[in-house]
């Protein structure tokens, strides 16, 4: 399954832990050569690009800040120029910045929680925009474009993460503009949104928070990384998911049924 992705170039944002990381190793584990990025190197990452390059693909740390749009450019510039074009992009990179009600927010915040969710996704696809398109035309099937969103996407997002949970809302949104718009340059683009992973975003809280959660899931446990894994092969590959775009994926183990 996922042949087609042996030799594909892919490049996933903000990868360096969690769901990111987890995508990458996956999309290496079946030949694809790989790039990902972070603001700061991991302290391992030799091994990690040994890793990324042991099933017959390659691996590429790219370093920056995707909250601000010219390091977006420099980013998709920097993969372009190693692998030579673009096949499909994982707009992963984005957090919670930090909690704060209502009566809290300033401009600052805004601005902060809103460049690293949204304008990092929004202009890293568009200066990735041609060579996915190119790509397409090149290969004669389809390029594809995942957003990562949230199930605060739909829940407005708990204490505090009113902004985070409205940023993810606009990612499960546009890509309904770009999907109108850029289908015909042979671009998909869909929307992987997780539920509640075990991982950094989650690690303010207690163990009896944690627990609690958890039993709310019908699944009983939060997601793991690798639980997301596979749903970004899929919505990559263009055997598998050609002609399906515009669409979101919840992984979340029943928490939540749009």
């Amino acid at each position: 399954m996922f042949e087609d992705l042996k030799g594909k170039r892919v490049l996933v944002t903000g990868a360096t832990q969690g769901i990111g990381w987890a995508a990458a190793q996956a999309f290496a584990r079946h030949g694809a050569r790989v790039g990902f990025s972070g603001r700061n190197a991991p302290a391992d990452l030799p091994a990690r690009l040994d890793e990324l390059g042991a099933h017959g693909g390659e691996g590429m740390y790219l370093a920056g800040d995707l909250s601000k749009s010219e390091d977006c450019r420099r980013m998709v510039e920097a993969f372009v120029e190693r692998f030579g074009g673009i096949d499909v992009l994982v707009n992963n990179a984005g957090g919670l910045v930090g909690r704060k009600p209502l009566s809290e927010i300033d401009d600052e915040f805004f601005d902060a929680v809103q460049d690293l969710n949204a304008r990092s996704a929004l202009m890293t696809t568009r200066f990735a925009l041609p060579h996915l398109k190119a790509a397409a035309q090149q290969s004669g099937e389809t390029s594809s474009v995942i957003l990562v969103g949230s199930i605060a996407g739909y829940t407005g997002g708990g204490p505090g993460a009113g902004l985070y949970g409205a940023a993810k809302a606009w990612l499960h949104n546009i890509q309904k503009n770009w999907v109108t718009y850029h289908t015909a340059d042979g671009i998909r683009f869909n929307t992987v949104s997780p539920g509640t992973f075990d991982t950094a975003f989650h690690a303010d809280k207690s163990a009896e928070t944690k627990a609690a959660i958890a039993r709310s899931i019908p699944m009983g446990r939060f997601g793991r990384p690798e639980d997301a894994a596979p749903t970004f092969l899929f919505f990559a590959s263009h055997a598998a998911s050609g002609y399906i775009t515009g669409q979101i994926l919840d992984v979340n183990g029943g928490q939540y049924m749009p």
